[in-house]
């Protein structure tokens, strides 16, 4: 059956740069399917933390991206544009989006749409998307983690740091990570991570050092920045590999590069946002391979903090920034169903 679309749906808009309170609904015209492109109806939004940064006016959307935040989503096709393949009207799909997954109705390239996990609702399902793509863009494609490697991910208890633990311990690799307070540490170690460092108590190099008798790590996946980078290279052995995704520490630091050369140390980073459609659809090609199995057996999944319904995406981003979450906040939309 095919739905009738609305002229109109509700979406939240970003009234002005601030705090969450800048968060309002408002009605926006429906948005229209183009080449390549599927029209998704909407049943949940994830939120992560560069819809908070948009939000403060620290990282605008790349030219032709919606003005609405939301990067990932997961419903039912509600049209189809020219030239795509593969989908149709009424198929559950979950997709990575360049914005406006705050919305009833949002518009997603069709190689960035996904096929739902066997067992997930579309409320998991739309946990799914930024996450993973981030993590195995960063830490297997470029990292080129492999199973037996020694792997350190910073803030294991964020949607990324949930998602790179699992995804890396599943692969085989020996898993660290830092958290905040202790019931962030057990979290952590619930998902698979060997150690769980609560950098409030404790020297994270220290405690790199002792755990790898004095070696390091391989592979580092860092997200706070600043004096942190010193201190990764530290951490890192001989050919280990920092990627750099995010910066909550800030974006300047200074650091000795002997080490580097010393070490043969890689240094990288990467934004997923304005990268090509190609390129984000190669992402999504390995990650239906290497990763949905996994999925669809029960052997990883996402960790979902809270839920709440679209109109209150300003409690989920206060939320986001008291930083008292584990895992992914969501937004519903119209009724999870599968």
């Amino acid at each position: 059956m095919i739905e009738t679309l609305p002229a109109a749906m509700t979406a939240i808009e970003i009234t002005e740069p601030g705090g969450p309170e800048v968060l309002k609904p408002v009605d926006r015209p429906l948005p229209t399917a183009g080449h390549g492109e599927v029209l998704v109806r909407v049943e949940a939004a994830g939120v992560n933390r560069p819809d908070v940064l948009q939000r403060t006016g620290g990282y605008a959307p790349p030219p032709g991206a919606s003005d609405i935040p939301g990067l990932e989503i997961a419903g039912t096709v509600a049209a189809v544009g020219d030239g795509v393949a593969g989908w149709r009207i009424g198929d559950a799909v979950c997709a990575l989006v360049s914005g406006g997954g705050y919305a009833e109705y949002c518009t997603a390239p069709a190689g960035q749409a996904l096929r739902i996990p066997d067992g997930f609702d579309l409320l998991r399902a739309a946990a799914l998307p930024e996450t993973y793509f981030t993590v195995w863009e960063n830490v297997f494609r470029r990292a080129k983690l492999v199973g037996g490697e020694r792997f350190l991910v910073h803030g294991g208890s964020s949607g990324i740091g949930t998602t790179a633990i699992q995804i890396a311990r599943a692969r085989g690799a020996r898993v660290f990570t830092t958290a905040g307070t202790d019931a962030k540490c057990a979290a952590c170690e619930a998902l698979g991570a060997e150690r769980a460092i609560n950098y409030r108590k404790e020297d994270y190099l220290e405690v790199i050092h002792g755990l790898t008798d004095g070696e390091g790590v391989d592979v580092i996946l860092d997200m706070v920045g600043g004096e942190y980078m010193a201190r990764n290279i530290k951490a890192l052995r001989s050919e280990g590999r920092l990627v750099l995704i995010a910066f909550l520490a800030g974006a300047k630091t200074d650091f000795n590069f002997l080490p580097v050369m010393l070490k043969r140390l890689s240094i990288m980073g990467s934004t997923l946002r304005p990268r090509s459609l190609e390129a984000k659809a190669a992402i999504a090609t390995d990650l239906l391979r290497e990763v949905w199995p996994l999925l669809d057996e029960g052997r990883i999944a996402p960790v979902i903090d809270s839920t709440y319904p679209l109109a209150q995406a300003a409690e989920a981003h206060a939320r986001m920034e008291s930083s008292a979450h584990i895992g992914k906040m969501m937004l519903t939309v119209h009724t999870t169903r599968r």
